[in-house]
């Protein structure tokens, strides 16, 4: 969830640390802070290090603040001058766990000498215990924060064991500390090298010409550098001006892959669009495509998915599925669910990975688990991914960030290549989510003799249609504000779907609570009658999916239940449906397409009312209130 970035190199580090930390903006965060060593330090430090004790602002600067990264650039720019020249530095946005977040929480942290600083994204599950012994030795702490114990605890075992040099310091503090972290420290004692670990909190380092730098993800590397290491989970990194060198935290010698980004500095930039939300809406379908791209052939009837293409026999002979995800991944695979089973005709369960990894799950060989995250990095699926391979269950995965945690840990999988999403709001990450989900059924489908060439063709034909209907879609964005209009100070939103469009229902109601703060719900139409009729008046909006499908004339009939209670209704419906314009009191259009895509167009509408809506009550979409883009910590 925080944003880590790290620097070390001949550049002013100050500068470079506040854009990395701008960049890192999306994943949620209550304060910002960072702390550097200057040049002049560093020698004199090298000519005096035995003679001199470090304190305060002649050891480490540090200059934190509760609130956004503007407040702390100009907190920054009120300095004497103390950062000019720094080329050695930390930066980091914190997402409060432990204490409220201020100034005095806000990260990093220094030992009591102020010559060790450290910023941490996790949590440290015995900081309690071990603020006590600490505590017991005479340190004393600031922050309510567990950071700041770990930082005490490398301060401790330096001093007080024989030989131990700063990395070492650290490696016998991480073990014994409990639970997880991305850390980066640097000390004046060692001022010429960063050290970076990860348990189950995403690092990577970006490799320049004389320069490295340390980041949370890509997004503050890709102007600097296009060569990048991702830590794998329990790798340890010293990073000097003249190279780095990865081992495990156990001391063991890792080997580690230079990777080459894969997306353009214009990707992370608002490209003239209001919020990154509206920007990504809108690249959905360019996104669409991409996920298709190189995959789909309609000339040959064929789908070439390559991460899975080996392992095909594994998945049409498993005895079922699993799904495990998270918040609108969870959606997305809900969705994959009904197409799997439709298609391939396996069975498919979907579970919460946070669900799953706390209770005793039935898994095992023969089962198939299909693990899906954005960042691939989301901590309650990563830890469902390793009890399913630990039970012997073959892991899938599909993820967006190439190299990412759950990338490297599953058995096989695949890419959704929809470039970096950076609107904490997921939008363009399900609809490519989705197209993958379809393609692997279709995919398995293939496989089975009762499937004729024509039907693979016209399903193939389909899919590669709806990014131009999806463009039509787009085009309707002001009918949707003037809608948006008439409901921006409801109080309850239902939203009521059947059959694939429930879980777009289930997703409409999410993005409309992250960003708007209305409290919505998604049922299945057919439950309205079991419970949330009682909801319906005047006050309560209900946006139905009422495409024509075998359950249209159903939708109607729930339809006219609202209306005889007086609720207020906003449907999306099928191009040229007329009849439900008599009943629904606005309707959206959208283009006819085989049900088993409908999800990828009746979600559109959804995101940009709950878009509208947001900024119609003056709402940050990108950065809504205690959400963070990547879930790292339970």
């Amino acid at each position: 969830m925080c944003g880590i970035v790290g620097y070390i190199g001949k550049r002013d580090a100050a500068p470079l640390l506040l854009h990395g930390l701008k960049r890192l903006e999306y994943r949620g965060y209550d304060s910002a802070g960072i702390a550097v060593i200057g040049e002049e330090r560093v020698k004199e430090k090298e000519e005096e290090r035995a003679e001199r004790d470090v304190s305060g602002e002649e050891g480490i600067r540090v200059v934190k603040r509760k609130g956004n990264v503007a407040a702390l650039a100009e907190a920054i720019a009120g300095c004497d001058g103390g950062f000019l020249g720094a080329t050695v530095g930390i930066g980091h946005t914190r997402w409060a766990t432990h204490g409220d977040p201020s100034d005095r929480n806000a990260h990093p942290h220094l030992n009591e000498a102020g010559d060790i600083a450290l910023i941490h994204n996790g949590i440290i599950e015995n900081h309690a215990a071990l603020r006590v012994e600490l505590e017991k030795y005479g340190y004393s702490f600031v922050s309510d924060t567990d950071s700041e114990v770990l930082v005490h605890l490398i301060d401790h075992l330096w001093a007080n064991i024989p030989f131990l040099d700063f990395e070492s310091a650290v490696r016998q503090a991480l073990s014994i500390v409990e639970g997880a972290y991305g850390i980066c420290v640097i000390s004046m004692r060692e001022p010429d090298r960063l050290i970076v670990a990860r348990k189950g909190s995403p690092l990577v380092i970006g490799v320049g010409e004389g320069e490295y730098f340390v980041a949370s993800d890509a997004a503050p590397l890709v102007e600097y550098t296009r060569h990048v290491v991702y830590l794998a989970d329990g790798d340890m990194a010293v990073v000097r001006r003249d190279g780095f060198k990865v081992k495990s935290i156990g001391n063991i010698e890792r080997e580690s892959m230079v990777t080459e980004l894969d997306f353009e500095i214009e990707e992370i930039e608002k490209g003239g669009f209001e919020h990154f939300m509206l920007k990504e809406i809108f690249e959905q379908p360019s996104v669409m495509r991409d996920v298709m791209r190189g995959r789909v052939s309609v000339e040959h009837n064929a789908l070439h998915l390559g991460g899975i293409q080996d392992h095909l026999d594994t998945l049409r002979g498993a005895k079922r599925m699993v799904i495990l995800a998270c918040g609108t991944s969870w959606h997305a695979g809900l969705i994959g669910k009904y197409l799997i089973e439709e298609f391939a005709r396996i069975c498919v369960e979907v579970d919460y990975a946070s669900e799953f990894r706390y209770r005793n799950p039935i898994v095992g060989p023969g089962d198939v688990v299909i693990v899906i995250s954005q960042s691939g990095e989301t901590a309650d699926t990563l830890a469902a991914l390793r009890i399913a391979k630990e039970r012997g269950a073959t892991v899938m995965g599909i993820c967006n960030v190439v190299g990412s945690t759950i990338a490297r840990e599953t058995h096989f999988g695949m890419y959704t290549h929809a470039g970096p999403e950076i609107g904490v709001a997921s939008t363009k990450a399900f609809t490519a989510q989705v197209v993958a989900l379809f393609m692997i059924a279709v995919q398995l489908r293939m496989g089975n003799p009762e499937m004729s060439g024509v039907e693979t063709s016209v399903l193939l034909q389909e899919l590669l249609a709806v990014p131009d209907k999806a463009e039509q879609i787009l085009r309707l964005n002001d009918d949707i504000l003037s809608i948006a209009e008439s409901y921006w100070d409801a109080e309850h939103v239902l939203y009521l779907g059947r059959g694939y469009n429930f879980p777009v229902a289930l997703e409409g109601a999410l993005k409309l609570k992250e960003i708007s703060y209305i409290h919505a719900e998604g049922y299945p139409a057919a439950e309205m009658k079991h419970g949330p009729i009682a909801l319906i008046d005047e006050d309560v909006p209900v946006v139905f999916i009422a495409i024509r499908d075998h359950s249209y004339r159903k939708v109607l009939s729930n339809i006219e239940e609202v209306r005889s209670r007086k609720g207020r209704v906003i449907a999306i419906a099928t191009e040229g449906d007329r009849e439900i314009g008599r009943i629904a009191e606005h309707v959206i259009y959208i283009p006819e397409a085989a049900a088993a895509l409908m999800p990828l167009l009746t979600v559109i509408p959804l995101q940009l009312l709950a878009y509208h809506i947001a900024t119609l009550r003056g709402c940050n979409v990108d950065r809504p209130r205690n959400l963070a883009k990547s879930v790292t910590v339970e």
